[in-house]
């Protein structure tokens, strides 16, 4: 079947949008093509410096006939519905046909070619393609990420004709700027298409520019004895800056070593789009670089090479500067610099985020096993890298410099490390910090985020998380479950509350004669949970700013989130989302003995034991709840000797009383697997009872008793889980 063949061709293409453009290629014209009633056999978009590329092998000359129903408003319906119904159609009444008292119309097209087709869909991708950034140029109305210069458009080998705003398709493009003929050249199909692009120096796969690249630089590195540092994110991006990409290795003055080594690597990446080099045998980096030219130097790049280096030179002792001057200002004067930098409009400054985070890493310390002091410590330094000169010209380096510039003020390691890494984990694939203080800190910023947004009414919607809040609290998930802390989340909230109202107060208190450590110590002899009178009264004054209300309703929808990231993490990890359900549902805010709890339960439901106990705890919820909406169930504990009683119903009851007793020394140790063995014992005496005992008996004091021993069978089982939440 026919090939169809495009290509753009236009000035230079942001690296940074090339892969989003194909993507975007692809979707656009699957979407027009499907809408005509097309299909194919295989579509693949590409993208480079200079182009945009589709191709689409096994199209049909032309698309299907068409016989289509559709249905209209029934035959009482008003007249104007029935008016609006054929001009949608284009049929007169006469034509529609009746059934069942509803109007239907026939409709018939014929197919149209794939060529006409195909026009139409190129006119309408080009005119509304969805750049992050677009232009116009000359006199046209066209919008284009850059100035569009020739289109090939070719189906079956043969030219699709049209014209784009001046622009008239056809079957010729351009090679390499600089290596290439120079010369225009036509193309049959895309097997010659991409064979003579890569005469011309044109790579037209992003994947094999990257080979290229790979190849070339370790072969470059091997040659001297040295290792590439492998960055995907830089490679992504020069494979998207050379249609030819030619790795040469240059060399840096070794004096540069002496900055710290995030910072060689950051200026080369960002400033110039230079490869780290490092020598296998030393620690830290090489005084090399490998940049990625778009051309083939006649003298094997020497030139280039010293260019390159001449530049880097003068970046990097940018960065000395900073690095030098950041030593001189110091901690103290960085916080001072915080006091005017605004968090949020709603949530303070800086500085107060840092009164935060050190109140609460203190709070945390002892629950982590760190100490309380270095924890505290460590919070207060560990915004304050934000107002250096370094983190100014490089804020990805925020953390990091700080826990340098913490090494070199002499601050113990425990404290630098928890500065350089209190960020962490910004995502899934980032480690977990495992040091005590670092995992205080970590989540005492995290939860201060999560708190502060969640008050002001800045929680995630859909896709929309402009905070990072899921993030957030995936790392304090993350930073809990690893390092095994036993952290309860609701103990935790009251402690940052208390250190928001107080901020709220001396805002909204400037002149109170209150001090601040007086207010301290009042708010901190409250109870929150049990006085939310006062806590409520006290919110009353910062009302006027809006900030802070609600604050008990703002906790549970916090832990709800929590509970909801978990249950995505575990889904992740396998487990079923109805199991974290059925644990949450008791109020547990442990998120490791939540865990503990999901996995035994996973397994014990895994075996015929757990299964068959689940359909029966269901069956008799479901007793009980009939029974329930007929009035307040029977209570009182469960007899035993009754006359006539059956031996299944006896039976099951001492099993309840027993695996009672059993499972609340099981939870009482947190021994998960102890407990489901104690639910198992009784998915015997259950189904006995099921299979000999009719629980609605005729006589009052039968039936009452048999629901109090069911009464007794869901009690005990919703002590290790809701069984109700779970699926089966």
């Amino acid at each position: 079947m026919p090939q169809l063949l495009l290509e753009i061709f236009s000035e230079e293409i942001p690296a940074r949008m090339q892969q989003g453009a194909a993507r975007d290629l692809e979707r656009m014209a699957s979407e027009r093509l499907k809408a005509a009633g097309l299909t194919w056999e295989a579509l693949n978009a590409f993208a480079g410096p200079r182009r945009l590329t589709l191709v689409i092998d096994g199209l049909p000359a032309a698309t299907p006939d068409r016989n289509e129903e559709v249905k209209g408003p029934k035959t009482s319906a008003p007249a104007q519905a029935l008016e609006g119904f054929l001009r949608k159609t284009g049929l007169t009444q006469d034509q529609l046909v009746e059934r069942d008292g509803i109007w239907f119309a026939e409709i018939s097209s014929k197919g149209r070619q794939t060529t006409e087709v195909f026009a139409e869909a190129v006119d309408q991708i080009v005119r509304s393609f969805p750049w992050p950034k677009s232009m116009r140029w000359g006199v046209g109305t066209l919008r284009w990420v850059r100035p569009i210069k020739r289109i090939i458009a070719l189906f079956d080998g043969a030219v699709v004709p049209f014209e784009i705003d001046g622009i008239q398709s056809g079957d010729v493009t351009e090679g390499h700027r600089f290596l290439g003929s120079g010369k225009p050249f036509a193309v049959k199909d895309f097997a010659d298409y991409r064979a003579k692009l890569e005469k011309e120096y044109v790579l037209l796969d992003v994947a094999d520019r990257k080979l290229r690249i790979l190849d070339g630089a370790k072969a470059a590195c091997a040659a001297r004895g040295l290792v590439l540092v492998d960055d995907d994110g830089l490679l992504d991006e020069v494979a998207g800056l050379a249609e030819w990409p030619t790795p040469i290795l240059g060399d840096m003055d070794p004096q540069f070593l002496s900055l710290p080594p995030e910072v060689v690597r950051l200026s080369m990446k960002v400033h110039q789009k230079y490869f780290a080099v490092r020598d296998p045998s030393k620690d830290g980096l090489a005084p090399n670089f490998l940049v990625v030219a778009n051309i083939e130097a006649t003298d094997g790049g020497k030139a280039l090479s010293a260019g390159n280096s001449r530049v880097l030179s003068a970046r990097l002792n940018d960065a000395r500067f900073f690095w030098d001057e950041d030593q001189k200002v110091g901690f103290d004067a960085w916080n001072d610099k915080l006091t005017g930098v605004t968090f949020h409009a709603k949530l303070g400054a800086l500085s107060e985020r840092v009164d935060r985070i050190a109140a609460l890493a203190r709070e945390i310390a002892p629950l982590v096993g760190a100490d309380a002091a270095q924890a505290e410590q460590a919070a207060r330094l560990s915004k304050a890298d934000l107002a250096s000169g370094m983190v100014s010209e490089f804020p990805e380096l925020q953390g990091i410099m700080g826990g340098y510039y913490a090494r070199l003020a002499g601050y113990p390691d425990a404290v630098a490390d928890a500065v350089r890494d209190h960020y962490k984990p910004q995502g899934p694939g980032d480690s977990v910090p495992t040091a005590p203080v670092t995992v205080a800190v970590a989540i005492a910023e995290k939860l201060d985020t999560l708190v502060g947004f969640f008050a002001i009414d800045e929680k995630p919607t859909g896709s929309r998380d402009p905070y990072a809040l899921r993030r957030a609290a995936l790392g304090v998930i993350r930073l809990v479950l690893e390092n095994g802390a036993r952290l309860k989340l609701r103990d935790l909230l009251p402690d940052i509350w208390r250190v928001y109202f107080e901020q709220a107060w001396v805002r909204s208190n400037p002149q109170s004669a209150l001090g601040r450590a007086e207010q301290r110590r009042f708010y901190a002899e409250l109870d929150i949970a049990a006085q939310q009178e006062d806590i409520e009264r006290f919110a009353q004054l910062s009302r006027s700013e809006g900030r802070l209300e609600g604050w008990y309703e703002t906790s549970e929808a916090l832990l709800a989130f929590f509970a909801d990231r978990l249950t995505v993490l575990l889904r992740d990890q396998g487990q079923r989302h109805d199991l974290v359900a059925a644990v949450f549902a008791l109020g547990d805010d442990d998120l490791v003995r939540i865990v503990r709890r999901v996995e035994a339960l996973a397994a014990f439901l895994a075996t015929d034991d757990g299964a068959n106990l689940l359909a029966g705890y269901k069956r008799a919820s479901n007793i009980l709840k009939a029974e329930e909406k007929k009035g307040p169930l029977p209570q009182g504990a469960v007899a035993t000797g009754l006359a006539n009683q059956p031996a299944e119903e006896t039976a099951l009851a001492f099993a309840a009383a027993a695996a009672a007793t059993a499972v609340d020394a099981a939870l009482e140790t947190e021994d998960f697997a102890a407990a489901m063995t104690a639910l198992a014992a009784l998915r015997g005496p259950v189904d006995a009872f099921f299979t000999a005992v009719m629980v609605n008996s005729d006589v009052a004091e039968e039936r009452d008793n048999r629901l109090k021993l069911l009464g007794q069978v869901r009690g005990v089982m919703g002590r290790v889980a809701d069984f109700g939440q779970i699926a089966g």
